[in-house]
């Protein structure tokens, strides 16, 4: 078979849906200034599905700080990868901050999240080595593990007992191939909210010998006394031996960063080869991301506004009797019956008539007949936001168990 019949043939679980989907459910364009209340279609909607949890995606003092650094470096500089042309003080000045921030000895500044912890997954092991990680792990965590060579084995989202079943069969092979073991898991799961139980999994080390890489996308900037992350909320970041965060969620920005030893950051940074072999992050970046760290470090009302949204929303939605699931973050799904025709009429009902705008996740990521409304609380939302989306939900829940969605074939959306 030809491969573009191939591809035309199967789209995918959701490709296959595209042409309903596509410029409304899927690849939506929302305009405007960066804050809760954006336009979609033309249309001002309040806005639950930006990575902007403590505010600073359009906050004044970074629009400032970000216009500067493209006005004295431009886009281009530096030029190159780190390794040949493209270091500069001021990306090691910031490395060191964030070693400072998150309490570890070294960091390596990283140019995309996604290609970064795939990359340092990839740097790390070797054919002999064993990992062991969470069912619920990132796509960018899968997809590092479909590089490995070597074993690797599953346990059940944060099931504890489970995990040490599978640290039992690393160490089997590792004693015959002379390896080692890799535990990955993340400080907080970005799509149900839930953390990692890495002070169970810190335990298990003193029963078997491994490594624990901990990706706290979600975490960084939210969790924790000053904002240092999950290891820090749970007591155990001295524990995380390996410390990846991204730049994309708290700090509303691009890049990422990994923590770790010091020995251990040198051998990452001669052997992770999306850095190596790509370009270094823009200096813009660079400067505006020290910024974004600065403010994270030193106006705790920025956490602590999102935690009074984070906590009136949640609160307000239980009150209400909606299933949240076990959330125990920002993140706060909603979890609802309902075929994908259901979601598709309910999202559209929501958007149009409620002028609410949330993400909507659907068979195949989750279970047939799920519905699960993803909302990401932010520190300028406002008490008002809150009470406005929990009363639009009512609606739609008694909607939906009403059978009103049910009714009619999802419309097809005028591009």
């Amino acid at each position: 078979m030809d491969l573009f019949e191939k591809l035309l043939a199967h789209r995918g679980p959701l490709g296959q849906h595209s042409q309903i989907a596509h410029g409304y459910y899927a690849f939506p364009k929302l305009e405007g200034e960066i804050a809760p209340r954006m336009k979609f279609r033309g249309k001002e909607v309040l806005t639950w599905s930006l990575n902007n949890y403590l505010g600073l995606g359009n906050h004044p003092e970074i629009r400032k700080a970000d216009e500067e650094a493209a006005r004295e470096f431009g886009l281009a500089y530096p030029m190159g990868a780190r390794i040949m042309s493209g270091n500069s003080n001021l990306i090691e000045e910031f490395e060191n901050q964030l070693s400072e921030f998150v309490g570890k000895e070294d960091t390596l500044v990283l140019n995309y999240g996604y290609q970064g912890i795939m990359s340092v997954i990839d740097a790390l092991l070797d054919r002999k080595d064993v990992v062991v990680y969470d069912s619920d792990s990132h796509a960018c965590i899968i997809d590092g593990l479909r590089m490995h060579l070597g074993k690797r084995f599953v346990y059940p989202h944060n099931d504890i007992e489970n995990c040490e079943k599978q640290l039992k069969r690393a160490e089997k092979i590792t004693a015959e191939t002379g390896g080692s073991i890799l535990v990955i898991t993340e400080g907080v799961f970005g799509m149900l909210g839930e953390q990692g139980n890495l002070k169970e999994i810190v335990e298990l080390k003193k029963k078997y010998q491994f490594r624990l890489l901990v990706d706290d996308a979600h975490g960084f900037g939210t969790m924790g006394k000053t904002g240092a992350g999950t290891g820090e909320e749970q007591g155990v970041q001295d524990e995380i031996d390996l410390y990846f965060s991204t730049f994309a969620k708290s700090m509303a920005s691009i890049g990422a960063f990994i923590s770790s030893k010091e020995q251990v950051i040198e051998y990452l940074r001669y052997n992770c080869r999306s850095q190596i072999f790509a370009k270094t992050l823009p200096m813009p970046f660079v400067r505006g991301n020290m910024k974004r760290l600065e403010m994270l470090r030193t106006m705790p009302e920025l956490k602590d506004n999102l935690w009074k949204v984070v906590n009136a929303l949640q609160n307000g939605l239980r009150e209400k009797g909606f299933n949240i699931g076990n959330t125990q973050s920002p993140v706060t799904p909603v979890i609802l019956s309902g075929g994908n025709n259901e979601a598709a009429n309910l999202i559209m009902d929501l958007r149009e008539n409620y002028n609410i705008f949330c993400s909507v996740v659907i068979y195949p990521v989750v279970p047939k007949d799920v519905i699960m409304l993803r909302l990401i609380p932010t520190a300028s939302h406002s008490l008002t936001d809150v009470e406005e989306t929990i009363t639009a939900f009512s609606a739609i829940q008694h909607k939906l168990e009403s059978g009103v969605y049910a009714k009619a074939e999802p419309q097809m959306i005028a591009k």
